[in-house]
């Protein structure tokens, strides 16, 4: 039971106090060190019997390499989800909901309040003089996958985003683009001399995500006529909502949620959907301590309209409740496995100390103390672990920079992302502690019971 409660705390260390878990991984590296340099007994016979013992040496480490690897991986996913809320939202914004509304896709503001609301004395004007207060409509909607390949759905959700200023929205949530150009103030492509009955398509910038998620649907005649054979780029066209859409940018937006948005005319969006109000006003102040006096004064002193004003940086991080779902869900398994391998090394122990029972007593007649006949076969535990475990993290850092489709939300609301994997400096460090955490608790046990024999009885 000790040892499930602390592989369950060093996975919560993981993400939310890496400091502390350099530390127990300092200790743990100091513990191996004082194993080393306090041991008596050469360390050739430790790995001259690792080595005759190759087969069973081989799986007990593969046990330790799936444990470490699937850690990696799951750590590597919470990792890139993490970093992708923190990077959302600008910490001088402000974003107005209306009152109950948990997410901007069950939210619906009242235009007569909006105009007020701009023009309050703590939202910032850009240097025209116009106010940077974006109105947006953001909406979820089911795009049927037009060549569905093996094992992918045959449908997705895509998030929507109508713009009512593309150059205000851009200044206000301080993005630009990686390729191309905004969409038009008409929202339309111009087909003006082109002989054609066919109606404009709506023009769209999309996130880096999203656009690669939209490439997988072409056909390899259709990816090898794009420019991009990795995600749509601009001049591509795609289809959603019974309307022809065409690309005119690609937003610079990996780490961020807008990654897997698609922005547009909101006045085009809203009529291809049925929903044509605004649900979400941003308002960009001055800094973050001007964000919280913006929205102290909605909250508390503003009784004209119905809105649940709040700090564009603490709603996104109020995304990472799914996130903590996840981790909550590491840990468990993660215990689980350790447990395995903690029993695994236990097994693969009493077996090599079964087989060398003559030798302890050898060893023991020779003058060598039981404590350094229990470091002995401590460290062959830990060398058997470290084998697997860092088999295990380098196997698990090829995830690293692969992208995943997940959701993140709070409260029953929730957004469709794209993310990408991240294996960093602290992932390895967890997967590392828990490989000496397993190796020594799995190697103590039988390790004890080897220095309890007695010399003659060990050699009859």
């Amino acid at each position: 039971m000790q040892g499930e409660l602390i592989v369950s705390e060093l996975v919560r260390l993981a993400l939310t106090d890496p400091r502390s878990l350099w530390v127990l991984l300092g200790l743990a590296v100091g513990m191996v060190l004082l194993l080393l340099a306090v041991n008596r007994i050469p360390l050739s016979y430790t790995l001259r019997n690792l080595s005759l013992r190759w087969r069973t040496t081989l799986m007990t480490s593969l046990a330790f390499t799936l444990v470490v690897g699937l850690m990696v991986v799951m750590l590597a996913f919470t990792t890139g989800m993490q970093r992708m809320t923190d990077g959302s939202g600008q910490p001088g914004n402000v974003i107005v909901l209306a009152e109950g509304s948990i997410d901007e896709a069950f939210s619906n503001l009242n235009v007569e309040d909006l105009g007020e609301i701009e023009n309050l004395p703590g939202v910032r004007r850009d240097e025209a003089g116009q106010r940077l207060a974006s109105r947006e409509s953001y909406l979820i909607v089911k795009q049927p996958v037009p060549h569905p390949k093996p094992g992918r759905s045959d449908s997705r959700f895509l998030q929507v985003r109508g713009i009512t200023d593309a150059a205000i929205a851009a200044k206000v949530h301080n993005i630009q683009l990686k390729s191309g150009s905004w969409f038009s103030a008409a929202g339309v492509e111009d087909r003006s001399g082109v002989d054609s009955k066919a109606a404009p398509a709506i023009q769209a910038v999309l996130g880096e995500g999203v656009a690669g998620e939209l490439a997988a649907d072409r056909t390899p005649e259709e990816a090898a006529a794009g420019k991009n054979p990795h995600r749509l780029d601009v001049g591509d066209r795609f289809r959603l909502g019974e309307k022809d859409w065409v690309v005119t940018g690609i937003l610079k937006s990996s780490g961020a949620t807008c990654n897997s948005e698609i922005w547009a005319n909101r006045a085009k969006v809203g009529p291809v959907f049925g929903r044509e109000n605004v649900t979400t006003l941003v308002l960009s102040t001055a800094d973050a301590d001007a964000a919280v006096q913006l929205r102290d004064f909605l909250k508390n002193n503003y009784a004209k309209a119905n809105i649940l004003p709040q700090v564009e940086k603490e709603y996104y991080a109020g995304l990472s409740e799914t996130n903590q779902q996840f981790l909550f869900a590491i840990i468990v398994i993660t215990t689980i496995m350790s447990i395995g391998g903690i029993f695994g090394v236990m097994n693969t122990m009493f077996a090599a100390i079964s087989n060398r029972i003559k030798d302890i007593g050898v060893l023991r007649i020779l003058g060598y103390a039981r404590w350094q006949i229990l470091v002995s076969f401590l460290l062959e535990s830990l060398v058997i672990a470290l084998l697997g475990g860092l088999l295990g993290c380098a196997l698990g850092s090829l995830a690293n920079g692969l992208t995943v489709n997940s959701v993140v939300g709070q409260g029953g609301g929730g957004k469709f992302v794209v993310l990408e994997l991240v294996v960093d400096a602290n992932i390895w460090t967890a997967g590392i502690f828990v490989t000496l955490l397993m190796g020594g608790l799995g190697g103590l046990v039988p390790a004890l019971s080897a220095v309890r024999l007695k010399p003659l009885e060990a050699l009859r």
